[in-house]
């Protein structure tokens, strides 16, 4: 029987923004007291770019994001290694809401078992407009969530 306060398949969503590394380095060390695997995850988010001045986001763009995202999360992941070598990370990069995604697709696909997330990247205004992803994954997650302040 496994021990019941050990944790598989830890997620980390990032955001590119200067806390992700913080995050990404204490999922790590909470994965690799678990011995178990670290994703990184980087949701770029579909309603954001379907709503920018109501134009139409050209392939360029997409791929122009994509790269950018793609080049954020191996930079994480080399730096999460350089700290934790050995660590099995797997980067991960879905287009949708970070909301849906964080909480049930990407868990529900992985077989995540605990969610490690920062606190906020928005602003006080932009929290009580939009909402904040950490909120909601906090009240919505099937699985524990640990917020990285």
């Amino acid at each position: 029987m496994a021990n019941e306060l050990e944790y598989k398949n830890i997620l980390a969503p990032v955001d590119g923004s200067p806390d992700s590394e913080h995050v990404a380095l204490k999922a790590a060390a909470v994965a690799h007291r678990n011995d178990t695997r670290l994703d990184l995850l980087y949701v770029i988010d579909t309603n954001a770019l379907s709503g920018v001045a109501g134009m139409s986001i050209t392939g360029d763009v997409v791929y122009h994001l994509v790269q950018d995202s793609e080049d954020k999360l191996n930079k994480l992941k080399e730096q999460v290694l350089a700290a934790f070598p050995g660590l099995e990370v797997d980067i991960h990069m879905r287009f949708g809401s970070p909301k849906k995604v964080i909480v049930s697709e990407f868990p529900n696909d992985h077989d995540t078992g605990l969610i490690l997330i920062g606190k906020s990247g928005l602003n006080a205004l932009e929290r009580l407009i939009v909402g904040s992803v950490t909120t909601f994954v906090v009240q919505n997650a099937k699985t524990d969530v640990l917020i990285v302040q």
